[in-house]
């Protein structure tokens, strides 16, 4: 089975009008601004995943400043998934700095989604007060067992849109002060998982983290695949393609030229996924 657990659905009011939103969401401006970002609704996505062989996908909107739109968006994957019941899993997504972020996790979860994600801090990186904002979200997926997916990315290399100021330190304090949830960091976690080889303290903070491959052929060479699943635990890599930036073909080309073996491809592609997921990939 292969399920990826990275992607980005739109209602059609966004798709048909994006520049509507620009105003009020500065952080969505900056990554849809571009005509080149593509956006897509559930039905195009099931047709793309048709079409590449995924049978199932982990879906989510945008990390939306405004309650209003993030109910609607939230609403619309959880319409998405209802419609493609077998295809599509999906999380909530809004802004973790918002008042309303908990309440809002809470009736994601009971109208029949999976988990929370993929939450973002575009501006700030995610500094002491992100981290306290997700308090009581990060009480109720505990409590519920539901996954939390968390923006990262690489803190060096070049700019581009969406290339936040999150430092390495940064994310190792959110992990140390929610130990006990289960954490996905999109992008490789911004290659946190080196620092397992401490001989002290990091191999236990990380006990509950995955790390997902969205972006990667954008990001690294395929050298990636191999160095991480040495480095990680195992079953704690997530295919991931932050479609429509990517279709899962770019990253099945480096996952042939990375060198890592048949069973290890299929654990990264759904295997480690499922076990994540559990009854959800059933």
């Amino acid at each position: 089975m292969i399920i990826d657990f990275h992607m980005h659905l739109f209602s059609k009011d966004i798709r048909e009008n994006r520049a509507a939103f620009f105003p009020s969401e500065p952080a969505f401006r900056l990554l849809y601004d571009s005509p080149k970002s593509r956006i897509v609704g559930a039905q195009e996505a099931v047709h793309m995943m048709d079409e590449e062989g995924v049978d199932k996908a982990v879906v989510f909107g945008f990390p939306w400043q405004d309650a209003e739109i993030f109910k609607k968006e939230n609403d619309y994957i959880a319409e998405a998934v209802q419609r493609f019941p077998e295809r599509l899993i999906g999380l909530a997504c809004f802004d973790a700095l918002h008042p309303e972020a908990a309440k809002e996790s809470e009736r994601c979860l009971a109208n029949g989604l999976s988990g929370v994600g993929e939450l973002a801090f575009y501006r700030s990186g995610i500094d002491n007060a992100c981290c306290d904002a997700l308090k009581d979200t990060m009480a109720l997926c505990r409590e519920k067992n539901c996954p939390v997916m968390i923006h990262t990315n690489e803190p060096v290399g070049h700019i581009y849109p969406g290339k936040s100021p999150n430092t390495l330190a940064q994310i190792y304090n959110l992990l140390k002060q929610y130990p006990e949830n289960k954490i996905i960091l999109a992008h490789w976690g911004a290659g946190i998982f080196f620092y397992r080889l401490l001989k002290k303290e990091v191999k236990d903070v990380l006990k509950n983290v995955w790390f997902d491959t969205a972006a990667s052929p954008f990001l690294y060479t395929p050298e990636i695949y191999r160095i991480a699943l040495q480095l990680t635990e195992r079953g704690k890599i997530l295919f991931g393609t932050d479609y429509p930036l990517l279709k899962p073909t770019r990253y099945f080309k480096d996952m042939d030229a990375s060198g890592i073996s048949e069973e290890e491809r299929k654990a990264v592609c759904g295997g480690n996924a499922s076990s994540l997921l559990g009854r959800k990939c059933a």
